[in-house]
């Protein structure tokens, strides 16, 4: 039986940003699930784009931080990029990370809290036209349950994929049924016949999660311990570089895919199997940039 096309998630890139709308086209074009958008840069001047740009395609932003504009200017731009796409696109959203908070200058409260008052204030937006569906950024179930209660689903980045069930049950039963709920997590994905330079591009695109102690939390959460405690370790003697030792090859099989195209397309499957009804997959190349990843993921497919 032929695997679900995954979604996957699409950066601008400064230099290529032309290559980078040619390349949405292209996930188009061969019937891919969605294109997610994640905060590096302007993720919505990159969806109004999309939103002119593509005809079919879900897309959406995973995520945008709260915390960069006020919720009527957000409201007044995604309500925009609903009825100019529409009604293909949806507003993934965040509380983000510490030091961007710190890069941003932005002070926060409680990530429950702070996301419950921005989706209310974005809803009470006066005369900005029908809004997307709006889905949270999670990792631990209260914020899972919470998008349950306020969204239309949820998304999470990074995940563990033996600790799917668990944290889905956080979900009403009605929700994890119902296939309008978005579902998604995205993974960090190296397609090569050389696995051990698959696995090392993998672990240089986690290193600067692990680094974030929400993520360490979740991750000894889901039974990580030995691995997150190395990392802290290496954080607390000043040798970031040592990093990358503590991420063993069992916790990186968990969270991404890697190596071969079969062993990424099985992987992928057990993503489906876990409960996840969106992977989003973020390629990364061994052998070159960007656009050399998603060349290698169009061939998956073929």
């Amino acid at each position: 039986m032929a695997i679900i096309k995954p979604a996957v998630s699409i950066a601008a890139v400064p230099g290529r940003r032309h290559r980078v709308l040619d390349v949405a086209r292209e996930v188009e074009a061969r019937d891919f699930a969605g294109i997610y958008l994640p905060s590096l840069s302007d993720n919505l001047s990159l969806a109004t784009t999309l939103a002119l740009v593509t005809d079919r395609i879900p897309f959406g932003t995973s995520v945008t931080p709260i915390y960069w504009r006020t919720p009527v200017d957000y409201a007044q731009t995604v309500a925009l990029i609903h009825e100019l796409s529409g009604g293909r696109f949806s507003f993934g959203i965040g509380v983000s990370h510490a030091p961007a908070h710190a890069r941003f200058g932005v002070k926060v409260g409680k990530p429950l809290s702070d996301i419950r008052r921005f989706v209310a204030d974005l809803r009470a937006a006066d005369r900005v036209g029908e809004l997307p569906p709006i889905v949270l950024a999670a990792l631990r179930k209260k914020m899972i349950a919470l998008s349950a209660e306020i969204g239309s689903g949820v998304v999470l980045a990074n995940g563990v994929r033996s600790y799917m069930a668990a944290s889905l049950s956080a979900l009403p039963a009605d929700k994890r049924v119902d296939h309008s709920f978005h579902i998604a997590n995205m993974i960090p994905t190296c397609i090569s016949d050389d696995v051990e330079a698959a696995k090392s591009v993998n672990r240089r695109t986690l290193t600067s999660y692990a680094q974030l102690s929400n993520y360490r939390n979740y991750w000894r959460e889901a039974g990580y311990e030995e691995e997150m405690d190395g990392v802290e370790r290496a954080i607390d003697e000043g040798v970031l570089e040592r990093i990358p030792d503590s991420l063993s090859d069992k916790w990186l099989a968990d969270t991404t895919l890697f190596g071969t195209p079969n062993q990424v397309l099985d992987g992928l499957q057990s993503w489906y199997d876990a409960g996840i009804r969106t992977p989003i997959l973020v390629p990364s190349s061994a052998v070159g940039n960007q656009i050399t990843a998603f060349k290698e993921l169009f061939e998956l497919f073929e």
